[in-house]
């Protein structure tokens, strides 16, 4: 075990690893890395259980911008992240989200659209009409307007590409300690070590948060309070008597979301506010599926009026219950500590864009590709969030 390193993250997920493989792979960059991970089965790791999808239909522009490079990353996958020429998989299928509005939402959906179009993304608005005639399996009752997207969308294996980036930054030099952060040392305006459970410390010269569902207790150890909570999230596998080929992945205005996988499909929501509470059991809550997530699937698509359950399963967001947006760069006064937190959902796609970003305010001091400074934790001191029209539970 290292006794020292330049960069200690902490967490070893997608987010973490992908800041190790951005390092790492900047020809600026000549210091060490080190992974704390006190998991390395990743079982209840956010990035192994998430439902795994990408989109560019959000409200804001940076987070348009983190897709739109997040799904070039992910299309040349194999160029990026291949380990002794042996290339990684991730299953990329590329299909749009179509989000469906009612007449009250039509408006916002038409000014989401307008900042999408002006990033350059691919949606089309459509109509009722033109909805029913795309897709004639479905029920549109109650929907003024359609957002589909044409390109840039989909959904793909987020464990898999998890695995990639551990590797790849694994063969570049990067140390996976499974390990547990137990505190964090600073003197002054400066994190100076990493204290794991066992008691063995590293010291370091600049530390990233990457905890995941659990970035506030990593922030705490540092007298940081940070507005991230571990809000589980249930996802249900079913299957129906007949496949749609051309399936979305829709968001119903319900906030009942489905798409295809595979042969089967899968659904899920947010549960109730007052039922949405910080770290609950990963067990499913199999009630959502009988008293929301059905009634709406069968009221949006005939055909599912007949489903069958077939698994189910719980993961967290890392939700930030400040503006439900990432929180990136360092800390306004301990300057070497670094977020990558509170993607509340968005985390797996947004992963390519963060690690590239937080790799390089650490390499060199600023961001060279996308600048992000709208997410630096300054806008949750002073109270300002940045409002995301779009976001999904």
């Amino acid at each position: 075990m290292p006794s020292s390193t330049d960069v200690a993250i902490i967490g070893g997920g997608a987010i973490g690893s992908a800041v190790a493989y951005f390092l790492l792979s900047d020809p600026a960059w000549k210091g060490r890395v080190t992974v704390v991970e006190r998991d390395p089965t990743y079982r209840r790791a956010s990035s192994a259980l998430s439902a795994s999808s990408i989109r560019q239909q959000f409200s804001t522009p940076e987070n348009i911008r983190m897709s739109r490079f997040g799904f070039a990353f992910l299309a040349e996958v194999g160029r990026h992240l291949a380990v002794g020429g042996e290339a990684p998989e991730i299953g990329l299928t590329t299909r749009g989200y179509l989000y469906l509005a009612t007449p009250g939402h039509a408006a916002a959906l038409r000014e989401n659209h307008a900042i999408q179009r002006a990033e350059r993304a691919e949606i089309a608005l459509l109509s009722p009409a033109e909805l029913a005639a795309r897709f004639p399996w479905m029920s549109f009752d109650g929907v003024a307007l359609g957002s589909l997207g044409l390109a840039g969308e989909g959904w793909f294996d987020g464990y898999g590409l998890m695995q990639a980036f551990r590797r790849k930054a694994k063969s570049l030099g990067a140390v996976y300690l499974d390990a547990e952060a137990a505190a964090i040392r600073t003197d002054r305006s400066r994190v100076t070590a990493v204290r794991l459970a066992n008691g063995d410390e590293i010291a370091c010269g600049a530390l990233v948060n990457a905890a995941g569902p659990w970035a506030r207790a990593v922030a705490a150890m540092a007298g940081i309070p940070l507005p991230v909570e571990a809000r589980r999230r249930c996802i249900f596998v079913f299957d129906a008597r007949r496949t749609f080929p051309d399936c979305p992945l829709v968001i119903d205005p319900s906030g009942v979301f489905f798409r295809a996988e595979g042969a089967y499909f899968i659904a899920g929501t947010s549960p109730p506010k007052d039922e949405d509470l910080h770290e609950l059991p990963l067990e499913v809550d199999h009630r959502l599926f009988d008293d929301v997530l059905w009634p709406a699937l069968a009221a949006r698509v005939p055909a599912f009026e007949a489903i069958k359950p077939v698994n189910a399963w719980a993961g967290y967001y890392e939700y930030n219950t400040f503006d439900q947006n990432a929180v990136l760069g360092p800390h306004p006064e301990i300057a070497n500590f670094f977020f990558a937190n509170g993607f509340s959902g968005h985390g797996i796609q947004q992963s390519p864009a963060a690690g590239r970003a937080v790799a390089e305010l650490i390499a060199h001091g600023r961001f060279a590709s996308l600048d992000l400074s709208i997410f630096g934790y300054a806008r949750i001191a002073a109270g300002r969030p940045v409002v995301e029209k779009n976001v999904i539970g």
